[in-house]
């Protein structure tokens, strides 16, 4: 079997090409469409489990809604060439705190795809000049331009995704 790698664990690469970032927003504009795909099927008690994970599945859901205001913020703090990006709170207390199990799975991907549609937005509405921005990630301590930090979002989403998927297939 295969094991993934932890989030915490991942190396992130500078993209050279900005020009990318239209390809990566696609990405990031069906995560909604495709969390919904994946939850056709599975009964409704199931989105609440956590046998082999720290959070349900509706907590997954719920954790990816959580941190859109923070790649918002990241993303207009790059465009106005602030040196720094502001950091997580790698503790994950807004996930854990949150009644995320206690809501409806297509609240919280309705809610998931509202605050989306905002970064999707803010990112379209870039200028050339901003594409060529950085700032400095606080954790991986290396400079991102918008085109890295929407990657890094594609690839958190990716990472949550996988994992809704292995506790669907242990069902």
């Amino acid at each position: 079997m295969i094991t993934r790698t932890k989030w915490f664990d991942r190396k992130f690469e500078t993209i050279e090409d900005s020009s990318l970032l239209f390809d990566i927003i696609e990405r990031l504009e069906g995560t909604g469409l495709r969390i919904e795909h994946k939850l056709h099927n599975s009964g409704s008690a199931y989105l609440q489990s956590t046998a082999t994970h720290k959070w349900s599945i509706k907590k997954q859901i719920g954790h990816l809604g959580d941190l859109e205001p923070l790649w918002l913020e990241r993303i207009k703090q790059i465009k106005m060439g602030e040196a720094d990006l502001k950091a997580a709170d790698l503790s994950n207390r807004k996930t854990d705190e949150a009644a995320h199990d206690a809501k409806k799975v297509k609240d919280l991907i309705s809610d998931f795809t509202r605050l989306r549609s905002k970064m999707i937005e803010e990112l379209r509405t870039s200028t050339a000049d901003q594409l060529k921005h950085e700032s400095k990630h606080p954790r991986l301590d290396k400079p991102m331009k918008l085109v890295d930090l929407a990657y890094f979002v594609a690839e958190h989403d990716d990472h949550h995704l996988a994992t809704i998927q292995e506790m669907l297939n242990a069902k």
